[in-house]
Parts: structure tokens; sequence; C-alpha cells
């Protein structure tokens, strides 16, 4: 849950970045494999030379058969000039101006040898273009997967790295959807956008090529379309995008609200409130339905609009292509090959703007990713840090003063010594800022002035590994993993001996409950801890902050879900663990913690009072107000 005047820094934002700025970005992760890269572009240039040179053979192959038919009906034995003066002699000069242009051998047919070998070579030419074509996806493939592994481990890294204010302001599933789904998209995006777009990036500039080769008038003709395609596909891409940046926050939103609703799956049964989780699911879904169908409806306009456009100038240069062969401008075979290519340049045209969209959703979903890894994160460890000449456990807050929010003051010039081996309860009415008080002990937030030492030494200049092994925490809200009973135990101390393990289970009174599974210590839980109940999952987290040995014990409300029984039985348990240590003990229920060397009665941040649990009875002050409310029934 967010706190009260606390940011919400893993919300996602509503207005996107700049889809240039953020696309470069997102290609810019692929720098580490430069190289490669290298290697991928000049075999797709390769490619992309070897398939645009085939209609241009190919129109050889269409001029010798053209040529054939039109030789075999002149006649034999004299030559071409004379043919086509014989022909304006009869008033045909439109069939003379052709055959000018032409390569006709009058009486000669068809050289079906000469159209065989032009046929084998632009096989060849196409299959060789097919396999590096291969090569390239190939390649670009392992590059693409280097580069989302990459950002995995870097929004990993960066989760461990962020502040545990971040998390307290963000909704989980929001995170969740970022470290998943968003650089799921990524990665299809990539993998769908690169290759084709590389692809058809280098096919428009090769067919342009040729089709100038053949004839700039045609090309002129073939290139007036393009900046009507770029104005379209840029117009529609930009009303596209902002739904784009939508679907992908209500997706963030839309998860958040699935996984509290299923982790309080139970809570939302018990109170009848499942029609109001469902209104509000409903409402959530409707707001990506929307979003997403406006985002792909919007950018589906991108392919028909392209398609049209290329049909008429397709229309254009047949008309125009035609008349030119009829007045011996141009060949068959060359009007053939640019109408080949006109076709060609206008399919590339379509790929990418048929990758506009995923494009689109890849960017989008990269901002939500980049987002998370430019987010603020916590002080760095020292490089150097100050070494605890004697590990006995004594805490000392001096002068502490912290806020969640700037202007909404906390815990103001808090001063506490523990000693060595004392037992520190600290209570106080909610919100008094008990949890806030060993949370900054385990330096899960910074303080804004003053300082905590441990043994003598800042724990600013400490490492926080080095910390928090010193200190073993057990929460009031238990954590399993999947895994076994005796694994979920050894998450203390990974090094731990089969008989270090059993020993702190028989301290914590774990060791009661496993002899009456069917495999023990073997026996596998989930991450909710289904087959074991609350009280028996309290006691296996109290077990597992046992077996790490620490010198610093938090118990935060830790016997809250055991029974009166077993809770006297782990008091005696962690009376005995905790001599040479320094235990803080956060409790409601004052009845637990009567033995305390010392009791800190905090309100507001403050602390207002300390002392033993008699002494502070005696003194009839919050105490006094405290314990009683606990053991005086209610008025009538």
């Amino acid at each position: 849950m967010t706190r009260p005047g606390m940011p919400n820094p893993g919300a996602p934002d509503a207005r996107a970045k700049a889809f240039g700025p953020s696309l470069r970005r997102m290609l810019g992760r692929l720098r580490p494999e430069r190289p490669m890269l290298i290697a991928i572009f000049t075999l797709a240039i390769i490619s992309v030379i070897l398939t645009v040179l085939g209609p241009r053979i190919l129109g050889k192959a269409t001029d010798l058969i053209f040529n054939g038919i039109v030789g075999r009906q002149l006649p034999p034995g004299i030559t071409k000039q004379q043919a086509i003066d014989g022909l304006r002699a009869q008033g045909q000069n439109q069939v003379a101006d052709m055959i000018s242009g032409m390569n006709v051998i009058p009486g000669h047919g068809v050289d079906f040898g000469a159209v065989g070998r032009v046929l084998g070579i632009v096989l060849a030419l196409y299959l060789a273009s097919a396999v590096f074509a291969w090569l390239q996806g190939y390649l670009l493939n392992i590059v693409i997967q280097k580069t989302i592994k990459r950002l995995r481990g870097d929004v990993e890294d960066k989760v461990h790295r962020l502040p545990l204010s971040y998390f307290d302001g963000a909704a989980r599933g929001d995170i969740l959807s970022r470290v998943t789904n968003d650089v799921d998209n990524v990665a299809q995006s990539l993998q769908q956008t690169m290759s084709q777009l590389l692809m058809s990036v280098l096919s428009v500039l090769g067919i342009l090529a040729m089709m100038l080769w053949i004839s700039p008038l045609l090309s002129l003709i073939a290139l007036l379309s393009i900046p009507v395609v770029a104005i379209a596909t840029a117009q529609i891409a930009k009303r596209s995008k902002p739904h784009f940046v939508d679907q992908w926050k209500h997706t963030g939103t839309l998860n958040a609200q699935v996984e509290e609703a299923y982790t309080g799956h139970e809570l939302v049964k018990a109170f009848g409130r499942s029609a109001e989780v469902e209104a509000s699911f409903d409402e959530c879904n409707e707001q990506l339905f929307q979003s997403s169908f406006r985002a792909q409806f919007i950018s589906g306009l991108i392919m028909p609009t392209v398609m049209f456009l290329g049909n008429v100038n397709y229309v254009l240069v047949a008309v125009v292509g035609g008349l030119r062969v009829a007045s011996g401008q141009i060949s068959l075979g060359e009007v053939q090959a640019f109408i080949q290519y006109s076709r060609e340049f206008n399919q590339p045209l379509m790929q990418v703007g048929s990758m506009i969209n995923l494009l689109q959703s890849g960017v989008a979903s990269a901002e939500r990713i980049f987002e998370l890894l430019d987010a603020e994160e916590q002080v760095a460890d020292p490089t150097h840090e100050d070494s605890v000449a004697v590990d006995r456990g004594r805490v000392e807050f001096a002068d502490v003063s912290f806020r969640y929010a700037p202007d909404q003051p906390l815990i103001e010039d808090l001063s506490l010594v523990a000693e060595p081996g004392q037992v520190v309860a600290i209570v106080g009415p909610t919100g008094a800022g008990k949890t806030t008080l060993v949370n900054l002990l385990m330096r899960f937030y910074e303080i804004d002035s003053g300082a905590i030492t441990i043994d003598g030494v800042n724990i600013k200049h400490m490492t926080r590994a080095h910390l928090r092994s010193r200190i073993g925490m057990v929460l009031q809200d238990t954590w399993l993993f999947g895994g076994t009973i005796r694994e979920n135990i050894a998450y203390g101390n990974p090094l731990a001996t089969d008989e270090e393990i059993v020993a702190a289970a028989q301290a914590a009174h774990v060791d009661r409950f496993v002899h009456t599974l069917p495999l023990g210590y073997d026996t596998v839980i989930d991450e909710e801890g289904a087959g074991v109940s609350a009280g028996e999952k309290q006691l296996i987290t109290i077990a597992r902050a046992f077996l790490a040995k620490p010198s610093i014990l938090i118990l935060d409300e830790a016997t809250s879900s055991v029974d009166t029984r077993t809770e006297l039985l782990v008091q005696q348990a962690t009376k005995a663990l905790r001599s040479d240590r320094t235990s803080f003990v956060i409790a409601h229920r004052l009845s637990t913690i009567r033995d305390a060397n010392l009791i800190v009665v905090m309100e507001h941040g403050q602390i207002v009072e300390q002392g033993t649990h008699d002494r502070l009875l005696a003194a009839q002050g919050a105490y006094y107000r405290l314990y009683n409310s606990q053991f005086v029934g209610a008025a009538v």
C-alpha cells in the first residue's frame, strides 16, 4: 500500500516520452553486439542485392522470348534495319518503332537454350539470397535474445537496488507487469520488426537503384506515392501512439488489481465484496479493451492505406510503361522488370507500415521499463566499510529524524540505547513508528539526520549485506517459498548442516509438528504455505531466523499467528536464544513483553516513556493507559 503523502513512483506516466528518443534508447541496447550487427547488416545487403538483381535478369528472359516471337514473324535473310524500313513503307510506324528498340533477328525464333540459362541464373540468385537471409535472421535472433537477456538482468538488478520506499509507493502488479509483460513485449517487437525493417529498408534502396537504372521517368512516377504514403503513415502512427501508451498503462493497472484480488481472495469472500471486485475488474478490463481497440484499429489503417496508394501507383506505371514499349523507348522485359520492382517496392513499404503498430507498442513498453530503470536508487554502499572489533550487538539511535514525506513529520530527534543482550520492547498505538524504527535499523530507509550505530560503528559505513547478515528478522507477515520445510528453514543459513537445521526447528518448536507430516522435513509447501497452518508458518520463519545466529534479533509481532500455548513455548525458546543477543520486540499484546529489559513507548514518532514493565505501570503514564486498555472490560 502507498503510505499517505508518499509519491507513487511505480505508477505509469500518462504522458509518454518522445517516440524518437525512446526508440533510439531501445535500439541502443543492441550496442554490445556491434560485431554481430555488422555481420547481420552485411548479410542483409548481399541478400537484398541478389534479390533485386533477379527481376532485371528475368526481364532478359522475357526479352528473349518476345524477340524470338517477333523475329519469327519477320522475313528471314534480311537485316533488322531492312525489316524496320519495310514496315515504315507499309505505314506501320508504331510497330517499326517498337522493333527498333528490340534485339531481333528476322526469321529466328525463341532461343530456349539462352532462356534456360537465364532462368538458371535467376534460380541460383534466389537460392543464394534465401541462404544469406536465413543466416541474417539466425544471427539477428541471437542478438535480440542476448539483448533481452541483458535487459531482464538489468531490470532484476535494478529491482534489488531500489529502496523500499519505491515498492511502498507502487502497486506490485504494475511492477510485475513492467518486469514481465513489458519486457516480453519489447522482445516480441524487436524480434518481429528488426529483421523485416532492415530487409525492407535495404530492399527499398536496392529496388530504387534498379528502377532508376531502367527508367528515370517511370521511377519518378513510382516515387510520387512515397511522400503520400509517408505522410499518411506518420499521421496514423501519431494518432495511435497515445492509445498504445494507454493500453500498457491499463495492462499494468489490471494486473495490479487482479494480483491484489487473488492475494486477498479469502478476505474478499469473507466480507462479501466479490461483486465490488468484479465491478472494479470489469471497469479496468473495459478501459483496457477501449485503449487496445483504438490502438489496433487506428494503426490497422496503415496497411489498407499503403495498399491503396500502391495499387494506384501500379496502374500509372503499367500505362506509361506500355506506351513507352510501343514507342520503342524501352523493351518489354524492362517494363516487366520495372513493374515487378514497382510491386516489390511497395511491398517493403507495406511491411514497414504493418510493423509500425508493433513498434509503437514495443516503444510504449520500453518507456515503462526505462521509467523503472531510471528510478532513483538507494544510497550506494561504502567502498571501504568500517570493521567491527567485537560483535556485541550494542545499538544506539542518536538524535534520529525521519520522514516518509517532507511535509509530514514522523520521527524527530529520537535517541535510544540497547545494550548487548537486552530485550527492548517497542510498544505504542498503530502508526506510532514502531516498525519504522526497525526498518531504519535495517537500512530499508535512510534517516534524514542523526546516526544509528552498532558497536560504535555508523551503519552508513557498513555495506547492507554485512549489516543485515548480523540481524535476524521475523515479520508479522510470514513469507515462505515453494520448497521443502528443510529448505525454508535453511534459507536463514544455506551452509547449515541437517543437525543445525533440526536444532533450530526444535528451539522454535517446529520439530513438534513436522513429525506429524508424512515426509517430515522433506514435506513440500508452496509459496502460500499450503499444508501448514498460519501459526506453523510463523514458527518456520522463527526457526529460519534462529538458524542465522544473528547478534541482533528483531521480532515484529512474531507470535501474532500462534496459539496461546505455542506462544508460551516460543517465548521460552526465544528467551534462551536471546542470550548474548540484542533483541527488539514489537508487540501489541503487552502481556508478551513483561520480562523485557527495556520497554519503549512510542507515540507519533516520539519516545514518550521507557523503562521496565513494573516501573512504567507505577508511573501510570502512557504505558499504564495502554496496558489497562487491553485488560479492562468494555464500558457499558
